[in-house]
Parts: C-alpha cells; structure tokens; sequence
C-alpha cells in the first residue's frame, strides 16, 4: 500500500511516521527546501507541543469547529503525544496553563527528532517537490501529479497547511486541490492575529505591555468576547495573548462589516467606587502637581498622557484644580479604555487561519474524504483552529494520525 502525503509540517510528518509504522510505503513531498518550517517557530521557537487539558477542554480551547475533533482527540490524546516524543527522545515538561514543551526548549529538537524517525521508517522525503493534482478515478484515488509527473498512490493525505506565515510554504495550496476535487473551501480569515486601530495615539505606545488588565470586544454595541491577562501595544494597533484570543472573533465581526472596540480595563481589580477612592488618595498625596505627576503610581508614564486626554484633562493642570465631573471621567476612562478596531493585521501575520476544507465534508473519525476514497486531510487545511496553548498542535497531530492509520489499513474495512 503506497500514501503519498502532501506538507511537511506539523502534520504531514505526524501523518508519514504513523503511515510507515502500520505498514505503508510512504512518499512525504514539502515544496520548501527544508521541512518543519512553520514547526520550527512554534512557542517562540520552544514548540509548544501539546496541553495535558481533558478532551472537553481541549475543544473549548479549539472555537474552529473544535467538536469535529472529539473522536480524534479521544483517539490520540495530549498523552499520547507526550509519550511519542518521549520515545523519540525529547524530553517534555509541564508549564503554566497546561502547556507542554521540550525540556530543551528548542523546536529544532523536535524536528530532527521527527526527521530520524522517519529516516528509520524509510519515508521517500522530497523537498523542493510539490503536489500539482491528485489523480482521481471512479471517486476513488488513484495517484497523485507530483512536479508534473505521475506516481501511483492508493491514497493521498493534504497536510499542506493553512494561508499564515507564507514564508514557511503555508500559501494555501491544499485548498485550490480540495476544491478542484469538489470540496468546499470556508472562506478563510486570520486568526490569533493582532488588530489594528483606527486611533493615532497607539504609536506613542509603542512597546508598552499591560498586565492584568481586562479586554472586552464589543460588535455593534453588544459584547462577544472578554479576555483577562496581557495585552501589548504596536505602532498600527494591540497585539498580546488576551488580544491574539479575541482577534477571531473580531475578524468575524468585521467580516460581517460590524463596528468593531475593544474595551480595556486598566483596573479590573476595583470596582468604579474602589478606584475613585484610590485616584482621590493620589490626587490628595500629589495635590499640589501637575495632573500628569500625579498618576505615577496608577498607570505607566507612556499612558498617563493618553488616558488624561480621553478623560479631557490638562495634563498640565494642577491636581488641586481638579474638579470632581474630572476625576469620575478619569475613573471612568480607567475602566473602559475604548479603542475602535479597523481591521485585522494581513493573513501572512496570522499565526493560524480559520476557515479552509468544510468538516461536514469530511469522516471525523478517519479524516477521509466523503467524497472521493483515499483522499485524507490533516492539520490547519480543514477549517479548524484553536487558541494558543498548544491546543493547534496537538489538533494536528490527533488528525495525522486518524488519517494515517485509515489511509494505511485501506485494504481493511476503514474506507468510507
């Protein structure tokens, strides 16, 4: 039985390794001139490899279609994944938030290691080599049109990736085969991507990170998401984990052409009382200082100007002139620090894309296409996607090995 497996990412190389293991004789084919590109600056360049959450929360952590996962995800679990790098030599470790990583901290470790193992297995590894069709008889695979040439397959497994960091070979290809073959393709958008906004000032912020503050992102008036933790500024907007969390859903809504904000509390600890208490304790301590000496305890020196204007206060008047309208608009601003998101940043700046191959046409359990035999998808080419943590990986590698297994044991009774 012969697969050929299109990517050489996450993904594709779970996918190689599980096919060889049962049996298959395995081509990996990767248009780049090396594999694991996207692999290689996960987590920082760390690799997050997976999350030890349970498989109801790995699908709350996956907002892209994360319950089509539940039967992969049950099947190869974050275990799972642990002890198969274990094996293959990387030694893991759990940080916060369930987060599992190499102990070596390095993301190349894990590639090599994923390399060798498939040099032991005897997968037929062509880089610089990329899928053009798949070949397609009676609804059923028949080979696939690699660099123009024909090689005979019994099956063939898209990993080809999504449309985010382009530079690593994911551009989307997969998608115009899987359409080409009568799939539907989800209109893709950027996900876990920073936002732009509309306001000028967020450039003197360059550079300024928050902590502990509350984001809330608001659609034409009415609130669709909340995210509490750090959050950092940019020249063209915010960027940040709780901003990465919540860009889906505001790629959503401006896609929908809603009037998109994101409200920031700068003091979620205290209620609009508390605050104004505190404020009124600095204000009494700095009484005879300019407005903006005065707040040198409450925010960071890059924001005190900026929140002094929303709140149209003179950051040169003296705190003793200060009146009381002045100070509630100051608590105010404090706690709904308004920003208007004009757009998200490009796809190519996404560290994952939504949308792609419509799971509705694809068997949840095998990965198989329900429209043509022998034809198994894997990784961020289907449109799933989930928040950062791990949860991505280990999507892809659950849905590698579903598809690897199946694509192996063609010959049994796992097809479609």
């Amino acid at each position: 039985m012969k697969a050929v497996v299109a990517g050489a990412g996450a993904a594709g190389l779970m996918a190689a390794i599980r096919a060889a293991e049962c049996g298959a004789d395995v081509v990996l084919i990767e248009k780049m001139s090396r594999v694991g590109k996207k692999l290689s600056i996960t987590g920082k360049g760390r690799c997050n490899l997976t999350n030890i959450a349970d498989v109801p929360d790995m699908i709350d952590n996956i907002p892209g279609n994360g319950k089509f996962l539940t039967s992969v995800l049950t099947a190869f679990t974050s275990v799972d994944t642990i002890n198969f790098f274990e094996g293959l030599g990387v030694a893991t470790k759990l940080e916060r938030g369930g987060r599992v990583f190499p102990v070596s901290d390095s993301a190349s470790e894990v590639v090599e290691a994923l390399l060798r193992r498939m040099s032991d297995l005897g997968v037929d590894l062509r880089t610089n080599t990329r899928l053009t069709d798949v070949i397609v008889r009676n609804k059923c695979v028949a080979g696939a049109d690699i660099n123009g040439k024909l090689e005979r397959c019994d099956a063939v497994i898209l990993a080809t990736g999504g449309a985010s960091y382009p530079a690593t070979g994911s551009t989307g290809d997969g998608y115009a085969i899987a359409k080409r073959l009568g799939h539907t393709i989800v209109k893709i958008l950027p996900a876990l991507v920073p936002l732009e906004t509309e306001e000028d000032f967020v450039r003197e912020l360059q550079g300024l990170s928050l902590k502990n503050v509350r984001a809330t992102l608001i659609a034409d008036g009415e609130t669709i998401g909340e995210e509490f933790g750090e959050m950092l500024f940019t020249h063209f907007g915010v960027s940040g984990p709780i901003v990465l969390t919540l860009s889906r859903k505001a790629a959503f809504a401006l896609e929908e052409g809603k009037f998109v904000e994101l409200s920031i509390n700068l003091k979620p600890a205290l209620s609009e009382e508390q605050l104004d208490a505190r404020v009124l304790r600095d204000f009494e301590k700095y009484v005879n200082k300019a407005a903006k000496n005065a707040m040198v305890e409450l925010l960071p020196a890059k924001l005190i100007p900026v929140i002094l204007d929303l709140a149209f206060i003179d950051e040169n008047k003296r705190i003793n002139s200060v009146t009381a309208a002045e100070r509630k608009r100051l608590v105010e601003t404090l706690q709904d620090f308004r920003l208007t998101i004009s757009k998200t940043r490009p796809i190519s700046e996404a560290i994952v894309t939504a949308g792609g191959v419509e799971t509705k046409e694809i068997n949840p359990t095998t990965m198989q296409s329900k429209i043509i035999d022998g034809l198994y998808f894997a990784g961020e080419v289907i449109d799933v996607d989930g928040f950062t943590g791990g949860y991505n990986l280990q999507a892809a590698f659950a849905m590698a090995v579903a598809a690897a297994e199946h694509a192996a044991r063609r010959s049994e009774a796992f097809v479609v």
